[in-house]
């Protein structure tokens, strides 16, 4: 009886034993299975994301999933072939919804707004677009995006820049010039955003009368309503201070200059200019004046085009201080010691034009 007992626990033992070494004794286990079991039992040994990189790419994912945008691209019939299908294959198709407004209606699908096409009317699509969108859409998104046919917009950097504003609270955002509005106002041509509240205030402001139609320099005239409502300018710089929304490709702020008259378009810069690589951040939202050839390049440079190897250092998270200066004299910050010099002319109404 005592042998019999003896070999049943022997036995016992046995079978405890291989079961408990199976995993590691079958061959066709892979290797990092072993290793995810190790770490399964040291859970405080498991790496945290410490790679600059891999935070953003978790923020950035973060974003995508709660801020809803509403791209609207302000297009025309002689412009759909040339540039606006371009936009449609490109980025457009990573807004949240895309409207494409036109003077008629067409199955590109374009939405009629019933305006006279030309630059003259341009505010008036404004108007119509906004109101079409109030009227339709204002639940179906949390942000709405002004955008030309011939803008490039990189969505996920947007999404990233909205998630840190609050939706409800009357902002603007874009690419701020300072001139003919006190506030200044947000470039057209590099594409300006309203808040939900900020669009609710652009349609009461019709409605009311506080806003009129008083120019058709569109980006102005619509600053000057965003002002008459109480819609405050939102800085839409990075932690380093450098501008995100470009009213021009990215030649015209890269490339150093040695000194000459500076171009209005810096002149009007709310905050200091920056020229050469320090003018434009990591996180770029826009650039203007990008036509078909250049968008699929834009494109491809955003979205394709990695250097083997290169470790990405920019923290967008940093807490820095960034440039507050504003733009009050035309001196121009460059990466080089080149300083521009200053155009005596004074900004005027009668060479404005909407960028």
């Amino acid at each position: 009886m005592r042998q019999l007992k003896s070999n049943l626990i022997f036995v016992t033992g046995l079978m405890m034993g291989f079961l408990s070494l199976r995993p590691l004794l079958d061959t066709n286990l892979p290797p990092n299975k072993l290793q995810f079991i190790e770490r399964e039992e040291k859970p405080e040994d498991k790496p945290g994301p410490t790679d600059p990189d891999e935070n953003l790419r978790t923020s950035a994912a973060k974003s995508s999933q709660t801020v809803r945008v509403l791209c609207w691209i302000m297009t025309g019939p002689k412009n759909m072939e040339t540039r606006t299908k371009h936009i449609k294959v490109t980025w457009a198709k990573r807004c949240d919804l895309v409207l494409y407004m036109s003077s008629v209606e067409s199955d590109f699908p374009t939405v009629g707004l019933n305006v006279s096409e030309g630059r003259d009317n341009l505010y008036w699509k404004t108007i119509r677009a906004f109101q079409y969108i109030y009227q339709h859409h204002l639940d179906d998104a949390d942000w709405f995006l002004k955008a030309d046919d011939d803008t490039f917009v990189v969505i996920e950097n947007l999404r990233y820049l909205l998630s840190k504003f609050d939706t409800e609270k009357p902002l603007y955002l874009g690419r701020r010039f300072k001139p003919f509005i006190a506030q200044g106002y947000m470039s057209g041509g590099a594409g300006y955003v309203l808040s939900k509240e900020a669009l609710r205030r652009f349609i009461k402001g019709f409605e009311t009368g506080e806003c009129i139609h008083f120019s058709s320099i569109e980006d102005m005239a619509l600053g000057k309503c965003m002002e008459t409502m109480q819609v405050e300018p939102a800085d839409t710089r990075d932690v380093k201070g450098r501008q995100t929304f470009h009213p021009y490709p990215p030649e015209n702020y890269l490339v150093r200059q040695f000194p000459r008259p500076l171009p209005w378009y810096l002149d009007y810069e709310h905050y200091t200019p920056v020229e050469g690589p320090g003018c434009c951040s990591d996180l770029t939202v826009s650039f203007h004046y990008i036509y078909a050839a250049e968008i699929y390049l834009l494109d491809y440079l955003t979205y394709h085009l990695r250097p083997y190897g290169y470790k990405y250092r920019f923290d967008p998270e940093e807490q820095t201080d960034t440039n507050a200066t504003t733009n009050s004299s035309a001196t121009v910050v460059s990466s080089q010691p080149l300083q521009l010099e200053v155009n005596g002319s004074e900004p005027s109404l009668s060479n404005l034009t909407s960028v």
